[in-house]
């Protein structure tokens, strides 16, 4: 208990622990709508963006995140509307625009500042690189994410199960997936700095995967998800500290085991059906 007390004696403890509860209960409520789309992998390729923006700002000398945040959004838009209409298909859109961004990150990077410790805490997550600043931004714009995805639940959840039927009843569908990418892309750039672009997309699909073992109300899936994204994240975050070991690969592997926690009782439960 003292160890856990000192442990919040440091700042970057602290904000790394408001930062990432905040941006884990976004990601994990987006996560069950953006799983049932069949469009969890968007997370991946909007990290990717992300990454190349904010090399980018980072060698312009701009704010990383006031850089990133409307790139990424522009990008979410146009993997939708290559989803809805475009030419390609919208897995291969985002493994090109994954591959692009990565590619135009790691150039910039090496050529102005030098492939350097940097690099590694944005590809794969840091909870020393977060200023005051970005944790009061992170705050306003989690909230702001959470605030809508709550005023908008109902929208979505019928934008989520059956686009042609809620489009008949006067849902506007094309609003509110623009609303789920724009709302994605915000949290996946707030979670990038500490998770990192290879790891952020964890949180989006790994606690929707896990509730999804044993419920089956969009509902229940979404409260589970938020609660499991909030308690993975916080035990991963404590065993960084205490192991020494990088934050966003602690979170991801807490994340694995729960699921596979959950996979195990479903597969007790249905077996146990399957006899009776």
């Amino acid at each position: 208990m003292n160890e856990i007390v000192q442990m919040f004696s440091y700042p970057f403890i602290v904000r790394a622990f408001v930062v990432g509860i905040l941006v884990s209960l976004c990601a994990a409520l987006l996560g069950v709508s953006l799983v049932l789309k069949r469009y969890s992998m968007i997370g991946d390729g909007l990290s990717h963006v992300s990454f190349g923006a904010l090399s980018v700002a980072v060698a312009m000398g701009l704010a990383p995140l006031k850089v990133s945040i409307p790139v990424v959004v522009i990008a979410a838009f146009f993997l939708l509307r290559l989803r809805e209409n475009g030419p390609m298909r919208s897995d291969a859109a985002i493994a090109v625009m994954s591959a692009a961004s990565l590619a135009i990150g790691v150039t910039v990077t090496a050529v102005t500042t030098g492939m350097t410790t940097d690099v590694c805490s944005y590809m794969f997550g840091s909870i020393l690189v977060m200023n005051q600043e970005d944790v009061i931004l992170s705050i306003l714009l989690s909230c702001l994410v959470l605030g809508m995805f709550l005023l908008c639940y109902h929208k979505i959840f019928a934008v989520t199960f059956d686009e042609s039927f809620a489009r008949a009843t006067g849902v506007k569908v094309n609003f509110y997936n623009s609303l789920i990418a724009v709302l994605t892309a915000v949290t996946i750039v707030l979670g990038m700095r500490m998770m990192g672009a290879m790891l952020i997309s964890s949180l989006i699909i790994f606690p929707a995967l896990t509730s999804m073992r044993l419920l089956k109300s969009f509902k229940s899936v979404v409260i589970c998800s938020g609660i499991l994204s909030v308690v993975c994240f916080s035990i991963g975050l404590i065993c960084s500290y205490f192991f020494n070991t990088p934050a966003g690969a602690s979170v991801v592997l807490v994340n694995l085991l729960a699921f596979l926690l959950f996979w195990s009782i479903q597969y007790i439960q249905e077996s146990i059906s399957r006899k009776r």
